[in-house]
């Protein structure tokens, strides 16, 4: 018997999971229960991993990441690996949550820590603004101005396009295909 590496295994895993994906998006609800089942043991282990000092909260970040995949399964595109679509998801998901843990923890802090009183926390954040300054002004504008106006500013799809002129649609594309542009310069892929 053949023995097949990890890569391969990988291969055919993701293959599976597209080719049930693809199954349903066209109908059959039956290839795309067992998408959906297949894929939230995969999420579990990829949550689990990641939230390892969090256990309790991995299944209901599972069922969220679920449910976003589901109300985003018209954007998959066949072209494209499923595993980087779905793992953008749950980072997506998984950010939110520790966002949103770091906002309930905040408030356990002591407040009398002397400690962080001389920190260099604000040189930090200076520089860290410098160099994401750096790394924007590289971008075009129309991934630039999107990034900077939705991303930094908190402004919506809707305003970033009144605000620019680009159509909703561009900011989107702009966004993503700028954070991507990013994440390849900030690996040394560029």
């Amino acid at each position: 018997m053949q023995r097949i590496d990890g890569k391969e295994a990988l291969r055919a895993k993701e293959e599976r999971l597209r080719s049930l994906l693809l199954a349903g998006l066209s109908g059959n609800a039956a290839e795309y229960q067992s998408f959906l089942k297949d894929l939230s043991a995969h999420l579990r282990a990829f949550l689990r991993k990641r939230l390892s000092r969090l256990p309790d909260d991995v299944e209901d970040l599972v069922q969220e990441s679920l449910i976003a995949i589901h109300n985003q399964r018209h954007t998959y595109d066949a072209q494209q690996p499923l595993s980087a679509w779905v793992q953008a998801i749950a980072k997506y998901k998984l950010v939110d949550f520790l966002r949103r843990h770091a906002a309930r923890d905040q408030f356990n802090e002591p407040l009398d820590d002397e400690s962080d009183l001389f920190s260099s926390a604000d040189a930090q954040a200076a520089e860290a603004r410098r160099d994401l300054n750096v790394l924007l002004h590289a971008l075009p504008d129309q991934q630039r101005l999107p990034i900077i106006h939705t991303k930094l500013e908190g402004l919506s799809v809707k305003e970033c396009a009144r605000l620019t002129g680009f159509s909703e649609s561009a900011v989107k594309v702009g966004v993503h295909r700028g954070l991507k542009a990013l994440a390849a310069r900030i690996r040394g892929e560029e």
